[in-house]
């Protein structure tokens, strides 16, 4: 156990959040997510949702303040102006995190397909609702005083 770490945040997820580099992307993902077949390395976070892990990994990860949307996700139904319950929550917790408010970025399900195979590592959830699909762009770790 590390001290100021979130206990959901295991070894494999800290190194992996540590290699990433700038501009690098994160998926996390729902239960039905394929999260195997873009053949990015899996974390598994087992009995745990997609708002608590991205509220974890965000208490060490910061996300890229150089792009337009550092935070996307999945779009619902073929329809880029619905929001579930649980993205509205992710944004929330994302803006909170960066520090200023965040818009999402919308993908569509197959173009989201296609851009995990591109993504840095997945992190796979047990979220029950659809839609549960993220992906974070990791941004710069400026020293104190700057920025």
């Amino acid at each position: 156990m590390l001290k100021g770490i979130d206990p959901l945040l295991n070894g494999d997820l800290l190194k992996i959040l540590d290699d990433m580099g700038h501009g690098d992307t994160l998926l996390v993902v729902d239960r039905n997510y394929p999260a195997f077949a873009s053949g990015r390395p899996v974390v598994r976070l087992g009995e745990c949702g997609v708002v608590r892990a991205i509220e974890a990994i965000l208490t060490v990860f910061p996300l890229d303040a150089f792009v337009a949307h550092p935070l996307e996700r999945m779009e619902v139904k073929d329809d880029p102006a619905l929001i579930a319950p649980h993205q509205e929550r992710v944004l929330e917790i994302a803006g909170a995190a960066h520090g200023g408010p965040l818009e999402y970025g919308v993908v569509p399900r197959h173009d989201f397909y296609e851009r995990a195979k591109h993504a840095y590592a997945v992190v796979h959830t047990l979220e029950p609702a659809p839609y549960g699909c993220f992906i974070l762009r990791k941004g710069v770790v400026f020293p104190e005083g700057t920025d």
